[in-house]
């Protein structure tokens, strides 16, 4: 009788964290689409990442929700709590990014933030990958080193594209909405990498 009861809580807390990874690769890819076609289509784009944001603070209240009312959970309580507001915040930061280009009025994407969207989407496509083989908890580590290198790739981006901003006499500004969009595209990405780290200890554990 106990393993009848333990599986359906299983399935649901795994559905949960692979449709809040799919959430976050659809939002990451609702702001390229926004950078690349900007300023045409902006606003139906940002609507539409806003109900991303909306989607997944629901998927967290729901995994949250089951963890205060399930007693046996398929992992460590502590590392689904991680992993689910982890990847709430990756969609939390790009709705502020995607919020951030409007408020303040950007006449035209660097290119770097070009760069730093499509690490993004990269990002959220290899911890979507790693989510929905959760279950398993085999072939993880490919997405999970793969996250890595993303990450790195978007230090890199970002370090450069502020170093622009003070080498090119730019109005400050712009120096400063410009920071702030790629700290904010920095945070998301950053974000994917601690859940990495999240699903890593968690491979381990049940190895």
């Amino acid at each position: 009788m106990v393993s009848l009861s333990f599986a359906p809580k299983d399935r649901v807390f795994f559905d949960l964290l692979a449709e809040a990874g799919r959430n976050a690769l659809r939002s990451a890819e609702l702001l390229r689409e926004m950078l690349e076609k900007w300023p045409d289509g902006s606003e139906s784009l940002n609507r539409e990442i806003l109900k991303s944001e909306q989607e997944g603070d629901r998927i967290t209240h729901d995994i949250i929700h089951r963890l205060n009312s399930t007693f046996v959970t398929p992992f460590d309580r502590e590392d689904i709590y991680g992993l689910a507001t982890q990847v709430d915040d990756v969609v939390d930061y790009v709705e502020e990014a995607g919020d951030f280009l409007g408020l303040y009025q950007i006449e035209a994407p660097m290119q770097q933030s070009l760069a730093l969207a499509e690490v993004l989407v990269g990002c959220c496509a290899e911890l979507q990958e790693a989510l929905a083989g959760l279950r398993g908890f085999k072939d993880l580590d490919r997405h999970l080193i793969e996250i890595h290198r993303l990450e790195n790739d978007g230090d890199r981006i970002s370090r450069d594209a502020v170093a622009s901003l003070f080498a090119n006499g730019i109005d400050p500004m712009v120096v400063i909405r410009w920071k702030d969009i790629f700290a904010v595209l920095e945070k998301a990405i950053d974000a994917t990498e601690t859940a990495a780290h999240i699903i890593e200890g968690v491979a381990i554990k049940n190895a």
